[in-house]
């Protein structure tokens, strides 16, 4: 039903697990004159099935955590059909802002943002701009967001890496760090797992190659 004015809106699709924060996303997006819910899905699966049968809208405002899978892996499907996304999500690390930008979102706003601000974000990608919280703008322009692989660390791991990086053993970086050295072991095998490398060599290499230990 139009609005009154017959003004052009906003198309907004929501993509939330949670249904009552659907619920109040909708009626808060509802009462803009300038933004219409087109629809509302929990999961990856019932959001690919509307877009198979040609659903469309302007802007999707996205969460990362669904209960199928994580939400970024709608983005391309999205692109691919002319639309901008905004992820509008509880995660508020470094590395997931990172895996954002770098999988092609055009905002990225937390739950716990005023109401103005979401509806901000969709005005702004909605006119091709980004909407990126101000922190987060201000790392990009630092850099720091660009190579923080090993942001993903626990400080512990970040400890255990450095020593790594001079060489010792697990044996010895227990003894150091008074942990025993299945602990170590446990430690490595988790690091590994978040970098996407095979051995303490290459995690070795990657911190050194980066400047984090000289």
């Amino acid at each position: 039903m139009p609005k009154k004015g017959g003004d052009v809106r906003i198309r907004v699709v929501l993509i939330d697990d949670h249904p009552l924060f659907r619920k109040g996303l909708e009626q808060l997006l509802g009462g803009a004159e300038d933004v219409e819910v087109v629809g509302q899905f929990p999961d990856i699966e019932s959001t690919r099935a509307w877009l198979r049968g040609k659903g469309e809208a302007d802007v999707a405002l996205l969460d990362r955590s669904l209960r199928d899978n994580d939400g970024l892996s709608l983005v391309p499907d999205f692109k691919a059909r002319g639309m901008k996304v905004v992820m509008l999500t509880i995660a508020d690390e470094d590395h997931e802002i990172r895996d954002a930008i770098e999988r092609g979102v055009d905002g990225y706003i937390l739950k716990s943002s005023e109401p103005e601000q979401i509806l901000q974000a969709i005005r702004s990608v909605h006119s091709g701009n980004s909407m990126l919280p101000s922190n987060v703008m201000q790392k990009i322009a630092r850099g720091e967001l660009m190579h923080g692989a090993f942001d993903k660390l626990s400080q512990r791991e970040m400890e255990i890496v450095s020593y790594v990086a001079r060489g010792l053993s697990n044996r010895g970086i227990g003894e150091t760090l008074g942990l025993s050295e299945n602990t170590v072991r446990n430690h490595l095998r988790s690091i590994l797992e978040k970098l996407g490398l095979d051995n303490r060599v290459q995690v070795a290499t990657l911190a050194l190659k980066q400047g984090l230990f000289k």
